[in-house]
């Protein structure tokens, strides 16, 4: 269920996940929306229970941002969340509240606004929608220093903070971990804002949700989907397309696309590659038999002034399967200009017509498809793709071919399944083999007869 509220948020966020429980066919994801100024939101508006905010819903509700006297906004997009992640981790960890400090700033706000369910599709565009509805100086804040902000109050001025992603298949605390650092962010930068006497608007939301909603066609097919079959809501956003006049040559998508420098240094590409599009890709190269996937960051994290990482593809003809593969050779990741770390790429190939998928690649060695440093400079780094999914020859209608996955039909489970089936069967055998040699007697005592004497040749 989904209801709009405008009032205080303590007793609130306590409800909210039997509230979304029930809402069942469209994924969707909370925002928090709250003000330095008053009567921002009409605390009368209200929408009927189980309702899910549309995207031209969001466009009037967002109306009042663009008509405020102090026109400063300020953006927190995470990468997946869930309204019932405000009880359930709350709940699951004792006294350990991830989001603390966002229910203060909520409830000591002179205006505030709670919408628990908003579609996707409204929030996957919503910073795109925000550029084109008002006349913004966007800035992106990646060091969360804002003091060091240069903020016109006679202009509006958006500030986007992306935070940092959640850790996905870990434990949960990870997660719990994630999101209360991120809660620290949060309050850091509206605390900073505020001490410098800058009104201004905030906007909490996510691109995907944490916990996708149970759908009655799922639970109806359940089965392995691939981009080149999924509904396009099932996509937390598109992927990065290369294109050369009208023809796509590289598709490229990932859920989390993220590197460690040092094993200190953190970065998140995800939002900048494929949220905001915050990346250059014009040194992208494509032919019929070599494609290189350039990927230009400027200012990605504080100590890093560009980054640059490629991805190069070949087209061969092989006699062995007499057919074309398509094969991702090398990664190279190349730091403010004069750091080169090249690594060579294991597993990752597909017929020249499929596009590539694999569910982790990186540089560890439990991925299936690993990422193996070639020079010394590629020990300093960690890379960590999930959901990976490429193409770079053949792409028809701007959209991805069949995908040709990482694991193979015989994966370790089921090797691990296969051995114990043939020793279980092993074992069986050979009590089968052992009761058959088994013999009776062949002479018995008669109780009305002399005792039976056996000799010893016998």
């Amino acid at each position: 269920m989904a209801q709009l509220y405008s009032t205080a948020p303590a007793p609130l966020l306590c409800t909210l996940a039997m509230l979304f429980k029930m809402s069942l066919s469209v994924d969707h994801v909370p925002m928090l929306l709250w003000s330095t100024q008053r009567s921002q939101w009409n605390p009368d508006t209200a929408m009927h229970e189980g309702h899910v905010v549309s995207a031209q819903e969001l466009t009037v509700l967002l109306q009042s941002l663009f008509t405020q006297n102090s026109r400063n906004l300020v953006l927190f997009l995470q990468d997946r969340l869930s309204v019932d992640d405000f009880t359930y981790l709350s709940e699951s960890y004792g006294n350990k509240n991830p989001f603390q400090n966002v229910q203060e700033i909520l409830q000591s706000s002179p205006s505030s606004l709670v919408l628990p369910a908003v579609d996707c599709e409204a929030t996957r565009y919503l910073l795109s929608f925000l550029q084109e509805s008002g006349d913004w100086k966007l800035t992106n804040v990646t060091n969360l220093d804002v003091s060091q902000l240069e903020v016109n109050a006679s202009e509006g001025n958006l500030l986007v903070v992306q935070l940092q992603p959640l850790v996905s298949g870990l434990k949960e605390i990870s997660t719990l971990e994630a999101i209360a650092e991120n809660d620290k962010i949060i309050r850091k930068v509206t605390m900073d804002l505020q001490e410098r006497g800058i009104h201004f608007s905030v906007i909490f939301t996510a691109v995907r949700p944490s916990r996708i909603s149970r759908r009655t066609n799922v639970v109806a097919e359940l089965r392995r989907q691939l981009m080149a079959t999924e509904e396009e809501d099932d996509l937390s956003y598109p992927p990065l397309n290369m294109t050369t006049g009208n023809y796509t040559c590289i598709l490229f998508y990932a859920s989390n696309f993220s590197l460690k420098a040092n094993s200190s240094v953190f970065v998140d590409l995800t939002n900048a590659t494929f949220v905001t599009q915050n990346v250059d890709i014009s040194a992208s190269e494509c032919s019929d038999s070599n494609t290189t996937l350039s990927l230009k960051y400027t200012k990605p994290v504080n100590g890093i002034s560009s980054l640059e990482i490629r991805f190069l593809m070949t087209n061969k003809f092989y006699e062995g399967s007499a057919r074309q593969w398509s094969t991702l050779d090398s990664v190279e990741i190349i730091q403010d200009g004069e750091k080169f770390a090249k690594f060579n790429v294991s597993v990752i190939s597909a017929p020249a017509e499929y596009s590539f998928h694999c569910q982790l690649v990186g540089t560890s060695n439990l991925y299936p498809a690993r990422l193996v440093p070639a020079n010394n400079e590629a020990k300093n780094w960690d890379v960590f793709i999930s959901r990976l999914q490429i193409q770079g020859f053949n792409i028809e209608n701007n959209q991805f071919s069949y995908a040709s996955d990482c694991t193979g039909f015989f994966t370790p489970v089921i090797w691990m399944g296969l051995v114990t089936s043939v020793i279980l069967l092993w074992i069986l055998t050979y009590g089968i083999h052992m009761i058959m040699q088994l013999t009776t007697n062949s002479r018995f005592d008669d109780p009305k007869g002399p005792a039976l004497s056996v000799p010893q040749t016998e």
